[in-house]
């Protein structure tokens, strides 16, 4: 849907329409949530001014859909590297070993580039990653409120600052243009991207978390990047060669291994062996 949305929209102004319709009008109806102002801008300019518009760019400019999704989770791994320089949390030796993996799958994409793919893509969408995983530091000091309510405010801080860096670099002749040439296929995917993704996404996501708790519902984001994939190639498609899928494995295991390794060796650990048992 990112993709269609910038073939309609330059891509800061997207983000922008994106955000503006997440508030508005919602932010009318849910009550702010009881963290401080410094949280509330801190991530709608991490998040919505920085990490979009990497992404938003990064894809513009040379990364297809359905690599961009995949691509985009090395937010667990920076997010991992934060919090050990900010929290003093260590990673665990398997989290380490997933972030190596990983991180070789990317060397191994980055060997694909061709004139559908650049190194200037892929590094803005690579710190668009980084970004988040910063934006994650910021909402684990919100603590525990609504993420629904949280998101609605925070999509209050983005459109201002992102509609003056598009007029800046995308020019006003620009936006006018593609306001004007207005389409159903962009209306759809502001829609999409702002009710959809952002308000239902967050919120369930944010539902499920305070039900079933963070442990059970995090790694359920490991399928971001295959029905990235999949919907990349379905309906836009995109085309992975052999060079592409090796690297996206890699990735994807050490994602696996990063978000789950620790609890599985934790698990192995605390069974009892068939002696003890006996």
């Amino acid at each position: 849907v990112i993709k269609v949305g910038i073939e309609n929209f330059p891509p800061i102004l997207f983000s922008a329409l994106r955000f503006l319709f997440a508030a508005v009008p919602l932010v009318f109806f849910l009550p702010r949530p009881a963290v401080s102002w410094r949280i509330i801008l801190g991530i709608g300019l991490v998040l919505g001014v920085v990490k979009f518009s990497l992404l938003f760019i990064g894809m513009d400019v040379g990364v297809s859909a359905g690599l961009a999704s995949l691509l985009l989770q090395s937010q667990a791994f920076f997010t991992v590297a934060l919090a050990a320089v900010f929290y003093g949390t260590r990673p665990r030796p398997a989290q380490i070993t997933g972030i190596l993996i990983a991180f070789a799958g990317m060397a191994v994409i980055a060997t694909t580039v061709d004139g559908s793919f650049t190194y200037l893509g892929l590094a803005l969408v690579i710190a668009a990653g980084l970004a988040w995983a910063f934006s994650n530091m910021l909402t684990r000091k919100a603590g525990n409120v609504d993420m629904l309510a949280l998101m609605v405010w925070v999509s209050l801080v983005p459109p201002i600052p992102l509609a003056i860096i598009s007029l800046a670099t995308e020019g006003l002749d620009r936006d006018i243009a593609a306001l004007q040439a207005l389409t159903w296929q962009g209306v759809g995917a502001v829609a999409y991207i702002a009710y959809i993704a952002t308000i239902f996404g967050f919120g369930v996501w944010g539902l499920m978390i305070r039900k079933h708790g963070v442990a059970t519902v995090a790694p359920f984001s490991l399928l971001v990047p295959v029905f990235g994939m999949s919907f990349s190639a379905l309906a836009l498609g995109e085309s992975f060669g052999p060079q592409r899928l090796a690297g996206a494995v890699l990735v994807v295991c050490g994602l696996i291994l990063t978000v789950l390794g620790p609890r599985l060796l934790d698990r192995l650990r605390a069974s009892p062996s068939p002696h003890k048992a006996g």
